[in-house]
């Protein structure tokens, strides 16, 4: 664990009923007078957008919509949506939608200057300084993107996702809005709700881990422990999908206070080269890391202590062994609950592409070195090939 620490957080965060309300005070604080809303074509075909949407006109602004952002995107795409923002001149970001969204509205909001694009923060992203202040509203239950300093992108010539951090893109509002995902299509709000789990259970059993980063890690892990199927199943789960929403956004704050650790480092390379969706290459990974971390004897004992937080059933676990064991059996019954896919086969993914994606993976050691297990090539092929 580390032993000095700090979380950095958006300056307001709204939630509860009717949250989105206020974006029309947002507007008039910040007295903005032209607003760039960052969507994309999903999000307004099923009508996510319009409660947004409303409140910016009811605020009496000038307005325009970027909603050409397609799903995975690369760092060029990305850049082709900032030119168009910049062009705009606006002075307030609002985005509604899910990870990849937010992300390329955080970016855009420390790129209104010229002298460095989306390319250029792949290799430095500590110059990105924040230009426009931004709001963000998340339409999933998982990513945990309207909290991070995170934006991440595919880049096809390393066929990989890369991260770019900088707390200068940290939102300045958040929203958290459960009528944005109440009709969220099943397989969406599990794949992301399985995304926010693997945020919180990895954050907790990083080398980063802190007291500030346990404190949501363990919060969100009960949460979604606790409530994701039922979310998941039932449309009219209200109270069900709130929690999973809280749970994300606490998801986020552990990564911001803490770090993912194998499970999204391994993960990157099946979203740039194959273009599976991130949530669903955690939820592949997840058991498999979880199991071969918890052969150290400290990971076993973050999984007990997990347990003892989030395990409110009667239940006849009382040993380390036996309790670390129940968490990852847990993970693979919500996975396979969710009807996730636990194996790459379905994705078409050649055993002799093993190498590459060994490669791939281990050149992500900014995460890796967080892994509380060190992880080497031989270990990651010995994984990719449990999920081949």
């Amino acid at each position: 664990m580390l032993t000095t620490y700090n979380l950095k957080m958006p300056h307001a965060v709204y939630g509860g009923e009717n949250a989105m309300d206020n974006i029309t005070n947002i507007i008039k604080t910040t007295k903005a007078k032209n607003v760039a809303m960052f969507t994309d074509k999903g999000i307004e075909e099923c009508g996510l957008f319009a409660l947004p949407e409303a409140a910016v006109k009811a605020a009496n602004v000038e307005y325009y919509v970027l909603d050409e952002l397609p799903a995975e995107p690369s760092y060029m795409a990305v850049q082709k949506l900032v030119d168009r923002f910049k062009k705009s001149g606006a002075d307030l970001i609002v985005a509604c939608g899910g990870g990849s969204v937010l992300d390329a509205a955080k970016l855009a909001s420390v790129l209104v200057t010229d002298d460095y694009g989306v390319k250029e923060l792949l290799d430095t992203p500590a110059i990105a300084q924040k230009c426009v202040p931004v709001v963000l509203i998340p339409t999933t239950a998982g990513t945990g993107a309207e909290v991070t300093p995170n934006a991440i992108v595919a880049v096809p010539e390393k066929e990989l996702k890369v991260g770019i951090v900088n707390e200068n893109m940290i939102a300045d509002y958040v929203i958290l809005d459960a009528r944005l995902i109440k009709n969220l299509p099943r397989k969406i709000a599990a794949a992301t709700g399985v995304d926010a789990l693997a945020h919180c259970i990895e954050c907790y059993t990083s080398n980063k881990a802190n007291p500030f980063s346990d404190l949501y890690a363990l919060e969100g892990l009960d949460l979604i422990f606790n409530n994701i199927e039922k979310a998941c199943d039932d449309p009219d789960a209200m109270a069900e999908k709130n929690k999973m929403q809280i749970a994300a956004y606490y998801g986020g704050l552990a990564i911001t206070a803490s770090s993912t650790t194998a499970v999204h480092a391994l993960s990157y390379p099946l979203g740039g080269k194959y273009h599976i969706a991130h949530g669903v290459s955690n939820a592949i990974l997840l058991a498999p890391v979880m199991r071969f971390n918890s052969e150290l004897t400290a990971v076993r004992e973050r999984l007990a202590a997990a347990y003892d937080r989030c395990c409110h059933d009667e239940s006849a676990c009382a040993t380390v062994e036996e309790k670390s064991a129940w968490i990852i059996a847990r993970l693979e019954r919500i996975v396979k609950h969710l009807e996730i896919p636990t194996s790459l086969k379905e994705f078409g993914v050649p055993a002799e592409d093993l190498d590459g994606l060994v490669n791939a993976g281990m050149q992500v050691q900014r995460l890796l070195v967080n892994n509380m297990r060190p992880l080497t090539a031989d270990d990651a092929k010995k994984i990719y090939m449990e999920i081949l």
